[in-house]
């Protein structure tokens, strides 16, 4: 810190606050961090109430990293909203050997490699943050929301005292920014005292660990956030600028320990499968013992670069897996059976469970799944059954403990044959195994429509959640989708609805307006079309730029998009049919709901447009699938098979029989050097004249 020479700050009180900070900042990471104290906690408070009385006497003194700021800071109005500037993506996940196995082999196909080392973490079962450091001091906090967006809680996250304020190092040693990344927890020594003292004060209890750390990080008041013990491990960088990453994972964590985040001493190496297993093992034996909850292993390749090729399916990286361990069960009392409607129509049977604690979580409701399940295992209301938390996440009703002990006035369930929300007679699907309401105005299907089309992933119109998505149709306000934009006419009728309010009615309007500035892929996927979710949504919008574009495409055109299979070609051109979806489309360009993807089609000057490629052997710059998305992204067609419409053979080492085919039918083989060339420059490759 600096102060120019009219400082009224005595030179010795400006030194001695320099001197109390690295000191309490060292005593901190010595004792949460590494576990080895320096000194004691009387002498920890003596100079925490020295430092305290010095800035109190000079308020110049506080700076961002002083350790004085983890007290807490007064109650906020609300959490701003922080876009990530690299997304914090979701892990897909695997149960069992094979799925790791599985995983495993898809990565190393990717790659056209026999082997990539590996890390094993332990996956922690808490709230995951991105934290960001310029010039080494915390920034800025937030929360991984739905992974592109999420709450600042920078406040509360100070007072994590594991946490560092200022990363450790030199100057030159820490990137100008840089984000951490990883998963805020409370120890389950300290559970059982919070709710116990949640209690007292007449506060509902938190039913596990997980759901007390999310609580206690969202405080508005941070002074309440700094009565909670909470702890973190750091697992990864996201952002950085400014300087060369690590080469590795391995790496990367030894960094972030330098610098002074605290990460998980179990995590380990592994160079195969078997490796992995022993790994995921020992975590299953050590998983009692642990002061916090761990639901799984995440397993990562090892190599960033390899990594960076590897990319991502969806929003699941290639290159890591969750292991999550098998689901705890417990048993209970089916209660009652009851019906949802989805917003596609489909009813979603569910049970109403005496609740039960599975694995630190109460439930008193689990899925059925399907008629068709419901009817395979019997299940019938007042039965015993067990039930477990797939994925340690998501309810389900697995079986019947004994139906000998049943009454005998017991009868099977029977699945409705009318919408119980519409009454419009039920349709049976055996290949989908749903059953549906077909009728396009059944109330319960717009309700839950209206939602997806206002959640964040979609057109993220905040405001307009559950209960606002309810109230509107039901008291005539929307009758469709394109009626939302027309609400800003009825804005003194909207002041009149329970719980509105003038600043909640503004709100919901400003949001509304906000929508419309969404993409193409964004209103594609809001819909609700049957299929269509926001990955396809991307393959669409950029194919057909407007939703006039899309509304007049054939079957034939959608199925040529990679990605887009015959069902979901045959459901698209089945939507625009129907009167109704038709004329809300052209509600919605009426309104002014009508963005334009301008996303360049592939160049038309390329000479790679158009063209037929095959690619085979082991290529030495990228991988086969790499080479293919070059090709399509400059409008060729890449394929797995050489015909005679074949224009080129890229063939690298080991090219085998298809190098074989197309030299009898005389397709134009090229190097890995010459196709390269070919797509950085388009330079078509001629033939050797002795091949003319």
């Amino acid at each position: 810190m600096q102060f120019d020479s009219d400082s009224s700050i005595p030179d010795a009180a400006i030194v001695r606050a320099i001197q109390l900070r690295g000191e309490i900042n060292r005593a901190n990471r010595l004792y949460y961090v590494e576990n080895a104290p320096e000194f004691g906690d009387a002498e920890w408070d003596a100079r925490m109430q020295e430092l305290l009385a010095l800035e109190q006497a000079h308020p110049e003194l506080k700076t961002p990293d002083s350790p004085t700021q983890r007290v807490g800071a007064p109650p906020a109005a609300g959490f701003n909203e922080v876009v990530h500037p690299v997304p914090m993506l979701s892990l897909g996940n695997v149960f069992d050997e094979d799925g790791v196995r599985a995983w495993y082999k898809r990565a190393l196909d990717f790659l056209e490699l026999e082997s990539a080392p590996m890390v094993c973490e332990l996956k922690i079962d808490g709230l995951a943050l991105a934290i960001t450091y310029r010039n080494g001091v915390m920034e800025r906090a937030a929360t991984r929301g739905d992974g592109e967006r999420g709450e600042d809680v920078t406040a509360n996250v100070r007072t994590i005292r594991s946490v560092p304020l200022k990363l450790d190092g030199q100057a030159d040693d820490i990137p100008p920014v840089i984000e951490l990344r990883g998963e805020v927890f409370l120890p389950n020594s300290r559970f059982a005292t919070l709710n116990a003292e949640r209690e007292k004060t007449g506060l509902p209890a938190y039913v596990n660990p997980r759901n007390s750390a999310s609580g206690s990080l969202r405080q508005l008041d941070s002074t309440e956030t700094a009565k909670r013990p909470l702890d973190m491990f750091f697992y990864a960088l996201g952002y950085i600028e400014g300087t060369d990453v690590p080469s590795s994972h391995w790496d990367t964590l030894q960094v972030i320990n330098k610098w002074g985040g605290r990460t998980n001493d179990w995590t380990r190496k592994a160079n195969s499968v078997e490796e992995v297993m022993a790994a995921i093992a020992n975590a299953g034996e050590v998983r009692e013992s642990l002061d916090y909850g761990i639901d799984g292993v995440v397993i990562k390749i090892d190599s960033l670069s390899l990594q960076s090729r590897l990319g991502f399916v969806g929003r699941d990286p290639r290159w890591a897996i969750a292991y999550k361990f098998p689901a705890e069960q417990a048993e209970t009392t089916l209660k009652a059976i009851h019906v949802n409607v989805g917003r596609t129509g489909a009813l979603t049977p569910w049970a109403e469970l005496e609740p039960v604690m599975v694995g630190g979580v109460t439930i008193g409701r689990a899925t059925l799944h399907n008629k068709d399940e419901i009817a395979r295992k019997d299940f019938r209301e007042g039965d015993r059954v067990i039930i477990q938390r797939a994925g340690d996440v998501i309810p389900q009703v697995v079986e019947v403990t004994s139906k000998n002990i049943r009454p005998a006035d017991s009868q099977p369930y029977q699945f409705p044959d009318a919408c119980p929300s519409c009454g419009a007679p039920t349709v049976h699907s055996e290949d989908e195994a749903v059953t549906r309401c077909v009728n396009t105005a059944c109330p319960a299907q717009f309700e839950r429509l209206l939602e997806h089309f206002a959640s964040r992933g979609a057109m993220d119109i905040e405001g307009l959640g559950e209960r606002v998505s309810q109230v509107l149709p039901r008291l005539g306000f929307v009758s469709n989708i394109a009626d939302i934009y027309r609400l800003h006419d009825r804005r003194e009728d909207l002041l009149e609805l329970d719980k509105m309010g003038e600043t909640r009615v503004d709100n919901l309007l400003n949001a509304i307006e906000a929508s419309r500035t969404q993409p193409l892929s964004k209103l594609l996927f809001a819909l609700g079309i049957s299929s269509i979710g926001s990955e396809s949504a991307e393959w669409l919008s950029h194919r057909f730029h407007s939703l006039t574009g899309l509304k007049e495409a054939t079957e034939e055109e959608l199925r040529a998009i990679d990605g887009i299979g015959p069902v979901v070609a045959s459901t698209l051109v089945d939507y625009f049919t129907v009167e109704q979806n038709h004329q809300l489309i052209d509600d919605l360009i009426e309104l002014g709901v009508n963005p334009i993807d301008d996303t360049p089609e592939p160049s038309a000057d390329h000479p790679a447009n158009g063209m037929t490629f095959v690619v085979t052997g082991r290529l030495e710059a990228m991988s086969r699938s790499e080479a293919q998305n070059r090709i399509k992204a400059l409008g060729g067609k890449a394929t797995g098979s050489v015909t005679k419409k074949t224009n080129f053979l890229v063939a690298g080492a080991e090219a085998g029989s298809k190098l074989d085919k197309a030299q009898r039918l005389d397709v134009h083989v090229i190097n890995e050097s010459e196709f390269i060339k070919f797509m950085d420059d388009g330079i078509t490759p001629t033939r050797p004249e002795s091949d003319v």
